[in-house]
């Protein structure tokens, strides 16, 4: 069997292999975090009780609320850049760390202020709040996986991960077992972020580079934001539409178990959402060079990664709606019984992580990624609206409604309103003719 396997893979095209090996590196890496993650969030979980979990997930989701401050929409920029001028690598790493580290600091101060505003007399959330977000200002060193991403080398952060989720595993399981509060869990986040940032410096310093060959240039700082101030505004709008749900589930209702109850559903709907984002990051180079050899096939290829979103979509939504009831009880226990009618329905809004990526591959390499905040700001405003009227009379079921809503808006309806992204809806209408997406499937293998 292995042998078979491995002569189809050396049947493969070059590019392709080298495709496979990134996207099974990273896959590696998310199955294993994803395991081990998910194993001790729910043992979180479990310990905080459905009040304090959903605190604490207020907290992380309030601050996540600002990230798009902390790194400025650069991520998909820097690694397009770095595909198509690799030499020019120092320079544009450089730029992207001091841009990212400024925005780092804004954030806390912006997320601090703001929820000091918000709730001045819960001196427990503001807590929660400030410690959670003062990890953003390590994200700069995010700047590192920008650089193994755009060469396909994610082996390197992979190892680097998988070390920090071993020690915040090990940290996170010494705190249950002492029986301290839940700011003791923000800490431990907070621990989790400075690690990643030492281990992504020791991968890049053991790969033969040097961060002290960065150097940061105020004309690329300005060709950078110019592109990405936009992505600033969408992933912000992104974040709004994605998650506001959870913060206006903590803000609207008397307490936070409501919220407690939506997240172990969520958490459990999004365990495979790690599959599109490698997928995204291992094709995102190849993309960018594939259009400037072959338009053509280009395109034939975009088709196909739209197939594959959308087979992966219902491999995971039917089985996890099914045996919602089960998972629900076997992970989280009775006391999160009522996660499960909301997992059932979730699940099924999936597809806007799906085919949501591949279409900001499509936008990144046409360089049109200013449809990302137009898209956006219509799903933000049309969320919030949605949770207004949906989470006072309905709760989490509301706010599970208005996600699925605001995704099939945006992921797909919104497309045939704009000329330069009808072909994306196409796309998408192709793909969920299954039998055909598997047919086009099966072809680019064999």
């Amino acid at each position: 069997m292995l042998n078979k396997l491995a002569a189809l893979i050396q049947k493969l095209s070059p590019g392709l292999r080298q495709v496979i090996g990134n996207t099974s590196w990273l896959l590696a890496d998310k199955i294993f975090q994803m395991g081990l993650g998910l194993v001790v969030g729910i043992w979180v979980a479990r310990y905080l009780q459905p009040t304090d979990y959903g605190l604490l997930t207020f907290a992380i989701t309030f601050v996540a609320l600002f990230s798009a401050i902390a790194n400025l929409g650069l991520g998909t920029i820097v690694i397009r850049d770095l595909a198509r001028d690799p030499l020019g690598k120092d320079e544009t790493l450089g730029t992207a760390f001091a841009l990212q580290l400024i925005g780092g600091v804004l954030t806390l101060f912006l997320t601090v202020g703001t929820i000091a505003l918000l709730k001045p007399d819960d001196t427990l959330t503001r807590w929660l709040v400030g410690i959670v977000a003062a990890g953003t200002i390590f994200q700069a060193f995010s700047t590192i996986e920008y650089w193994f991403q755009s060469q396909l080398q994610s082996k390197y952060t992979v190892i680097a991960n998988n070390v920090v989720s071993v020690c915040y595993a090990g940290l996170r399981i010494s705190l249950i077992q002492i029986g301290v509060s839940v700011l003791a869990f923000a800490g431990a986040r907070l621990a989790e972020v400075a690690l990643k940032a030492l281990a992504l410096v020791v991968a890049y310093r053991s790969n033969g580079n040097h961060i002290r060959s960065w150097r940061c240039s105020l004309s690329r700082a300005k060709a950078l934001l110019q592109e990405s101030w936009m992505l600033v505004l969408s992933g912000l709008a992104i974040y709004i539409y994605a998650s506001s749900d959870q913060v206006m589930l903590g803000s609207l209702l008397d307490d936070t178990t409501e919220l407690g109850f939506y997240s172990a559903a969520v958490k459990v709907s999004e365990v495979f959402n790690f599959i599109p984002a490698i997928v995204y990051q291992s094709l995102l180079p190849k993309f960018t060079e594939l259009k400037k050899k072959d338009p053509n096939i280009y395109l034939q290829k975009f088709q196909i990664y739209f197939d594959v979103m959308s087979m992966l979509w219902i491999l995971v939504a039917v089985p996890v709606c099914l045996l919602s009831p089960y998972l629900i009880t076997i992970l989280y226990g009775k006391s999160y019984a009522m996660s499960s009618a909301i997992l059932s329905i979730y699940v099924w809004a999936q597809f806007g992580s799906n085919f949501g990526m591949a279409r900001s591959a499509y936008l990144a390499v046409e360089n049109k990624l200013h449809f990302s905040l137009y898209l956006s700001i219509i799903g933000a405003v049309t969320n919030v609206i949605l949770n207004l009227f949906l989470i006072p009379n309905y709760g989490a079921i509301g706010a599970t409604i208005a996600t699925l809503i605001t995704y099939f808006l945006v992921i797909v309806c919104l497309n045939f309103f704009f000329q330069d992204l009808r072909i994306i809806g196409r796309m998408i209408l192709k793909s969920l003719n299954f039998y055909k997406a598997v047919t086009r499937i099966i072809k680019l293998v064999q």
